[in-house]
């Protein structure tokens, strides 16, 4: 039974944290635009790093 009058206040404490940490990432923006990341992955870059340069012989 003592170790209840610890353990609530500290469950007390994480859920104030998470709930800080969460209303922290809504003001800043973090859930804004949750689809262009998942998009991104589809699309295809322009990427040169797969031609041969010219000093190299083809």
């Amino acid at each position: 039974m003592d170790s209840l009058y610890v353990l609530i206040p500290i469950a007390m404490v994480f859920v104030v944290v998470a709930v800080a940490i969460f209303f922290w990432a809504v003001r800043s923006d973090q859930f804004e635009d949750l689809e262009r990341q998942g998009m991104n992955i589809l699309l295809d870059d322009d990427d040169t790093s797969n031609k041969p340069k010219d000093d190299q012989q083809p």
